[in-house]
């Protein structure tokens, strides 16, 4: 007699091409979604002004508690601060090893806009704008808001995306110039009033190889970074289900993509835009 053939002789490689296939599907759809939110700027531009106003300013100040602090901005300044001083202590403590701490202010003109701002950006960008953006839009899915735009004739993917990615971009610039402006403020306070470092040498060094390319890459940096991080963000808040805890989920797995995101967008604009060997020449 012979043997029956199975449909399924090998479970296991039958299952990873499934998951595979998945994989691709998800992707595909993500991709799908994030060039529609980028085409449809053009009728959020067109139509829902007044929201992209009124997203802005939530994004910048904040609403409710989170008002008292200045939203993102003042999370943004608290951190760079602190960034700023790991800055100078680790930037001072390394070069004085080879007895060249005058070439602090150096160190902070060369790390700030090329890896701290742009990286400590993203950070606050996906804490808090982007996992509020997951939030909302996750919670007028799971109660069928967005179901009712759409019954109404409102365009679902620019009022909730693309105003929300607009925001995201129009706050990126400004967020980064905080970024810069306090981590270099602090850098050079903590120097100045800890190690009592002249400064007349800081700032030579500092004005001396700090870049007015380096700052307008960290701009560049910044606002791709903002677009990745809002695409992510409002995806997955688009695409939420299974209630409340489905919500709250949505939120983490957003949060996690996008900081992979926007490491990865830094990774990839610093090589584009330095090369390999940062485009850097020290002598002397």
């Amino acid at each position: 007699m012979s043997a029956v053939p199975s449909p399924l002789r090998a479970p296991r490689l039958v299952r990873a091409c499934q998951a595979a296939a998945a994989g691709w599907n998800r992707l595909g759809e993500q991709t799908a979604f994030y060039l529609r939110g980028i085409v449809s700027i053009k009728d959020a531009l067109i139509y829902y002004r007044t929201e992209i106003i009124r997203v802005i300013a939530q994004m910048s100040m904040g609403v409710g508690a989170l008002a008292l602090i200045g939203g993102t901005v003042m999370i943004v300044t608290f951190i760079m601060t602190n960034i700023g001083f790991q800055v100078a202590i680790v930037g001072y403590s390394q070069l004085s090893n080879v007895g060249v701490e005058a070439l602090a202010g150096f160190f902070s003109a060369y790390t700030g806009p090329r890896l701290a701002a742009p990286l400590v950006t993203s950070i606050g960008l996906a804490a808090t704008i982007g996992a509020g953006a997951t939030a909302q839009i996750g919670a007028m899915r799971i109660n069928e808001e967005i179901d009712a735009l759409e019954v109404m004739g409102v365009r679902a993917i620019a009022y909730l995306v693309s105003t929300r990615v607009l925001g995201g971009l129009v706050l990126a610039i400004p967020l980064c110039c905080v970024s810069l402006l306090t981590t270099f403020l602090s850098t050079q306070f903590l120097i100045a009033n800890t190690y009592h470092q002249s400064g007349g040498v800081y700032n030579h060094y500092f004005t001396s190889f700090l870049r007015s390319t380096d700052v307008l890459w960290a701009l560049i940096q910044g606002t791709l970074q903002a677009l990745a991080i809002m695409l992510v963000h409002t995806y997955y808040g688009f695409n939420a289900s299974g209630g409340p805890a489905g919500v709250g989920e949505a939120t983490g797995r957003a949060v996690r993509a996008s900081l992979v995101v926007s490491t990865i967008v830094t990774i990839a604009a610093g090589l584009a835009l330095y090369g390999r060997g940062g485009d850097f020449h020290l002598s002397g």
